[in-house]
């Protein structure tokens, strides 16, 4: 079953940390797919969940939930997965399970980053703001083997959904050899590769629902935390970082469509290599982003970040939450989690690389875009001119100055030259050609 974007309006996290080895093996694991330590995907258990599962009774639920994955996935574990489940208390006391990179040049980058997307404002600290994304959203997570269930009643209860995607992970780490990931990846590859591996695991959480609801008996569910209309945390953010478990299952359909799992297992030895890929299936495997590099014109006066890598790609999926947050797309006629827009889909390829004053006390960025056709172009530099206006910037030629007293108040240059468009930002207009010598 695909889980369309209209079901998601609540949506919260169900995420892998860290892919590595798991634990050794259980002994009373069967060699048959949908038999588990003694239970088959059709077993009912006989457990009380008003007051949350003691150990055997967890046992027993772990166990046909791995007998149903099994049955779903196709595939067989071959290692135990301990799993527990924490109150969202605990899991917020649980330090830097998922801090962002405690370093001054990269939060300076990474302010940049998120800055130059008009999603998190220049006052706003955006590592902590992607932490707050995570810190209220999550429901469970995978990492080193281990599946820790986060539980928002008082008595921590298993959320079956929950643990049928965090399954699933463990699946995947141990028949589909994910590693440890590439931690150098740009954000648009991170939410690439994540569109399949967490595309895979919601699909498998959609079926297991559909199981339920028609052929196997299953638990309650526990109410699931509102995510929609929460003010605590950065909705740009939030819209960036779950298209993955949106946009996911429908790419992982469309594979499934065309294959079966075997193309699905496939694509795990051939990662999407872009957001818009996910978004668009038709474009996997063969429309591969564009190599954009941006060339060094700043003066003496400024400098890239001592970061590695230094340039980041913002990518589709990104660029549509940009103009969907500020008003640029019409958020009355087209749904927020509804990634392919005009205005973004001719995406090819972008480098983002953030820029500071050889002083530390001031910041810009060059955004090199490129796009299919000029067409294309030309209706990305035309939304983006039409969000510096909504922001109150004047125009100057193609020059764009935002009041100071707007929190992105800033000076931009945006420019196209057939297929590329390039956006300057400086603290002034005339720091606009010392961070970037423009052409011209």
């Amino acid at each position: 079953m695909t889980t369309r974007p209209s079901e998601w309006t609540g949506l919260a996290f169900s995420v892998l940390i860290v892919l590595s080895g798991c634990s050794g093996l259980l002994g009373g694991l069967q060699a048959d797919i949908g038999q588990e330590d003694g239970y088959s995907a059709t077993d009912s258990v006989n457990v009380t969940t008003s007051d949350g599962l003691n150990a055997s009774e967890r046992e027993a639920v772990v166990h046909r939930t791995m007998a149903r994955v099994e049955v779903i996935r196709g595939q067989e574990f071959t290692k135990d997965v301990p799993v527990r489940v924490i109150s969202r208390e605990q899991y917020q006391n649980e330090s830097g399970t998922f801090a962002v990179r405690d370093d001054p040049n990269y939060t300076a980058w990474n302010n940049q980053v998120w800055e130059a997307r008009f999603l998190v404002d220049e006052p706003t600290n955006a590592n902590k703001a992607v932490e707050g994304v995570y810190a209220g959203a999550v429901l469970g997570y995978y990492s080193n083997g281990e599946i820790v269930i986060v539980s928002d009643s008082k008595t921590p209860r298993i959320d079956s959904l929950t643990l049928a995607h965090e399954l699933t992970h463990a699946l995947q780490d141990q028949q589909l050899s994910l590693g440890e990931g590439n931690f150098d990846q740009t954000q648009d590859a991170q939410l690439a590769e994540n569109g399949l591996i967490e595309g895979d695991a919601n699909s498998v959480e959609s079926r297991y629902e559909e199981r339920c609801q028609n052929d196997w008996s299953c638990l309650p569910q526990p109410e699931r935390p509102e995510q929609s209309n929460r003010t605590d945390f950065n909705q740009g953010v939030y819209t960036t970082v779950i298209m993955p478990y949106i946009a996911g299952p429908d790419f992982v359909d469309a594979l499934h469509e065309r294959g079966g799992w075997s193309a699905v297992n496939d694509a795990y030895d051939d990662i999407p290599q872009s957001s818009e890929q996910i978004i668009h299936p038709e474009r996997y495997p063969n429309d591969t982003p564009v190599n954009v590099t941006v060339e060094d014109r700043s003066n003496n006066e400024w400098e890239r970040l001592d970061v590695d890598p230094q340039a980041e790609t913002a990518g589709e999926a990104s660029i549509y939450t940009m103009f969907w947050m500020n008003g640029v797309i019409d958020t009355q006629s087209h749904y927020q989690y509804n990634y392919s827009h005009p205005l973004s889909a001719g995406w090819a390829g972008d480098s983002l690389v953030p820029y500071q004053n050889t002083a530390g006390e001031q910041n810009g960025y060059v955004w090199k875009t490129e796009w299919d056709s000029p067409e294309d172009a030309s209706q990305f530099s035309d939304g983006y001119k039409r969000l510096l206006k909504q922001k109150g910037a004047k125009q100057t030629g193609n020059t764009y100055v935002i009041p100071e007293k707007n929190p992105y108040g800033d000076a931009f240059r945006v420019s196209r030259q057939g297929t590329t468009v390039t956006i300057v930002n400086a603290p002034t207009v005339e720091e606009l050609d010392r961070v970037h010598r423009s052409s011209n």
